[in-house]
């Protein structure tokens, strides 16, 4: 029977307790929220909604094509110009989506001939981007400078680092200024995705990459999402100008994709100018973050200790993590459930984002179910 094995791997998601479910929520649910990403509590501000709908009826519902045909307004140059001035770099080129533009950056970056050294716990984009390469992936130790020295030494011709700055699951925060270090003793580019980074860390939200020194330097290429801090979707490489050149005539979800629609674009711009003027968020989801941790330590629970706004909670097996997570939403607590093969350690936990509108009788709240919840 055609797709007859589809029923076979399905039985198996069930025997590990892995099955994975959609939950629609509603426009105005119920629950308190730490499952996600809107680190700043951006996306429903009225700035970054007005910016949406005005962008909407100035350009229409969609791009209308690819960014090389229709799919590149005015907006989208805008937007470029103002995320690169504000990171801190020459340039900046949007995507449709983080994903899309860690793709890209890898593949582009990597021609055939090549070594991407690529940390043990980068995310799905990234190693997706290792796997569509022309280059060869070498994976080395998490947040290991000097594996990625190693790993360089062995390879004569071009070569690139991949690594998270702020990793998704345990939310600790790559060693930047010793993954530069490695990659510079060798000649090598680094390429780090700050999805989560930006709008929680460097000067008012800057970045991880601005935080470290590294802003602006023409060995390093950053990738960033417009779907967490900033409250909208899409994403983005910022770097030097003629590797956003380079982008723009080779990376194949960049040529071949449709344009990021409008209303994503002006919602991003808009919470970016927010930010701007706002830099005190930033901080705020960092205190947030520290916040729980104290909390949640001091009842008795193993959450790793945050470097950005991401707090994990370990829990004893990916069915205990699924139920954990099912009673906290029955107490009206929306958290985070990571299980394999989503976490590369193969430890499941729930996964609590810390945003800066949380106030500290939510906090308190949410530690309480937690702990009341615990297996």
């Amino acid at each position: 029977m055609a797709f007859g094995w589809i029923d076979e791997q399905a039985a198996a998601r069930r025997r590990a307790g892995l099955v994975r479910t959609l939950r629609p929520r509603p426009a105005d649910s119920p629950l308190l929220d730490l499952a996600s990403n809107d680190y700043l509590g951006l996306a429903r501000h009225p700035e970054v909604v007005e910016g949406a709908a005005a962008a909407a009826r100035t350009w229409g519902g969609g791009a209308t094509g690819s960014r090389l045909v229709t799919g590149t307004t005015e907006l989208h140059g805008e937007l470029e110009r103002e995320l690169a001035d504000f990171c801190g770099f020459e340039a900046a080129l949007v995507f449709s989506s983080g994903y899309a533009a860690n793709l890209a950056a890898v593949t582009a970056l990597a021609p055939h001939g090549s070594l991407i050294v690529s940390d043990a716990g980068n995310h799905a984009s990234l190693i997706d981007g290792c796997r569509l390469a022309r280059g060869t992936t070498q994976v080395v130790a998490h947040a290991d400078p000097d594996a990625v020295r190693k790993a360089l030494g062995t390879h004569d011709g071009p070569a690139v680092a991949v690594s998270d700055t702020v990793f998704s699951v345990d939310g600790d925060a790559a060693p930047l200024a010793g993954l530069a270090g490695a990659c510079r003793e060798h000649g090598a580019g680094l390429v780090v995705d700050d999805a989560h980074g930006l709008g929680v860390l460097g000067t008012g939200g800057r970045g991880a990459p601005h935080a470290a020194g590294l802003a602006g330097a023409d060995d390093v290429v950053v990738t960033v999402t417009l779907s967490k801090s900033l409250g909208s979707q899409g994403g983005a490489v910022l770097g030097p100008a003629r590797v956003v050149e380079h982008l723009v005539n080779a990376a194949r979800t960049f040529i071949f994709d449709t344009g990021l629609a409008p209303a994503s674009a002006g919602a991003a711009l808009a919470a970016l100018r927010l930010l701007g003027r706002e830099p005190e968020r930033a901080a705020r989801a960092r205190e947030v973050a520290t916040g729980l941790h104290a909390r949640l330590t001091a009842a008795g629970l193993e959450a790793v200790r945050p470097d950005a706004a991401v707090v994990s909670v370990r829990a004893p097996s990916p069915e205990e993590a699924v139920q954990w997570a099912a009673d906290c939403r029955a107490a009206g607590l929306f958290v985070g459930c990571f299980r394999p093969p989503s976490v590369p350690d193969g430890v499941s936990r729930l996964r609590l984002t810390a945003r800066a509108d949380l106030s500290e009788e939510q906090i308190e709240r949410a530690v309480r179910v937690i702990g009341e919840t615990r297996p």
